[in-house]
C-alpha cells in the first residue's frame, strides 16, 4: 500500500527522533570509554571526545590490581543472584495468589498494596525497623526488605489472568497441588514475565549502593556499586594495592572514574541481550489489564 505524503513525512521524523535519542545515549558511553582508555594528564587537557588521544592501559591496570574490586564485584553477583532468585519466588508466589478472586481478602490486600505505592514509612523508621531485624551490617541487608514488590506483584498478576483456566483444572484432576502446579505449570509458562522482573529487580540490586550507606559499615560487604561510588567521590588519585608504586604521570582521578565506570557497568550489559528476547513479550502482556 503506498504511503501519503503526511506519513512518508511522519515516519522521516520518527527516524531522525530515533537517531537523535540514540546519539544522546550513545556519544556519552563512548565519551567515557575513550576517557578510560586515554593518559589521565592528557586527558585534563581536554579535546578527547570518540577515541583516546594518547592510548594506555594503566587506567585498567591500577584498578584491576586493587583486590578489593574482585572481592566487590563478587558480593554485587551474589546478591544480584539471590536477590533476584528470592524477589522472583516471593513475588511471583504472591501474585499467583492474588491473581484468584476467591481468596478471601483479595481486595484488602490489594488496596493495602496500592497505598504503599504512594506512601512509604520514612528513612528513619525504616533504619530501626531494619536495626530491630538484625540486618545492620549483614549480608541479608540486601535481600529481605526485596523480596516484595507490590509494582512488580501486579506485572505477574495480570500475566497469570491470561494463561488459561483449564491448564491449572486438568492439573488438579490429576492430583497436583497449589505449589506444583505454580513451580510446574505456571512458571515454564511465564518466563517472559519472569526474565523480565528477573531483568529489572537484577539491575536494581547490581547498581544500589545507598542500602550500603545506610546499613553497611563493614568494607568486607561492600558491592562493586560502592566501591564504583568511593572511587566517585573519592579526591585522591589511587595507588597501586600490590606493588605499593604510585603512577603519577600516567592517571588522574578523573581517568580512574571513567575507567571503574566501564568495569562495573560492563556485566550487566552483557547480560542485556540474553533477556532481551523475553522483555519485550513479558512488558506487553504483563502490562495489560482486563
Amino acid at each position: 500500500m503506498k504511503q501519503s505524503k503526511g506519513e512518508k513525512i511522519f515516519n522521516i521524523f520518527n527516524i531522525l527522533f530515533m537517531i537523535f535519542f540514540l546519539a544522546l545515549i550513545i556519544f556519552p558511553l563512548i565519551n567515557i570509554l575513550a576517557l578510560s582508555f586515554n593518559d589521565g594528564n592528557d586527558a585534563m587537557r581536554g579535546g578527547v571526545t570518540f577515541f583516546p588521544r594518547k592510548f594506555t592501559l594503566v587506567n585498567y591496570q591500577t584498578i584491576l590490581q586493587d583486590s578489593k574490586i574482585y572481592h566487590a564485584l563478587g558480593i554485587s553477583v551474589l546478591k544480584t543472584v539471590v536477590g533476584v532468585f528470592g524477589h522472583l519466588v516471593v513475588t511471583g508466589a504472591a501474585a499467583y495468589a492474588m491473581s484468584k478472586t476467591n481468596l478471601k481478602g483479595r481486595n484488602f490486600f490489594i488496596k493495602m498494596g496500592i497505598v504503599t505505592m504512594f506512601f512509604g514509612g520514612g528513612m528513619i523508621p525504616t533504619f530501626l525497623v531494619i536495626k530491630s531485624l538484625g540486618l545492620l551490617n549483614s549480608f541479608w541487608v540486601y535481600i529481605v526488605p526485596s523480596l516484595f514488590s507490590f509494582y512488580d506483584m501486579i506485572i505477574f498478576m495480570n500475566f497469570f489472568k491470561g494463561l488459561p483456566d483449564s491448564l491449572e483444572e486438568s492439573a488438579k484432576i490429576d492430583g497436583a497441588g497449589f505449589f506444583q502446579i505454580f513451580f510446574k505449570i505456571i512458571v515454564p509458562l511465564s518466563l517472559p514475565v519472569f526474565s523480565t522482573i528477573a531483568l529489572f529487580h537484577g539491575v536494581y540490586q547490581w547498581n544500589d549502593f545507598f542500602t550500603t550507606k545506610l546499613y553497611i559499615s563493614n568494607p568486607d560487604l561492600y558491592p562493586i556499586s560502592f566501591f564504583l561510588y568511593k572511587v566517585l567521590t573519592s579526591s585522591a588519585a589511587a595507588t597501586s594495592a600490590k606493588s605499593g608504586v604510585y603512577i603519577a604521570n600516567a592517571f588522574t582521578t578523573q581517568s580512574l572514574q571513567q575507567a571503574t565506570m566501564v568495569v562495573t557497568t560492563l556485566p550487566i550489559i552483557l547480560v542485556y541481550p540474553f533477556l532481551q528476547r523475553y522483555f519485550i513479550s513479558g512488558m506487553l502482556v504483563g502490562g495489560v489489564k482486563e
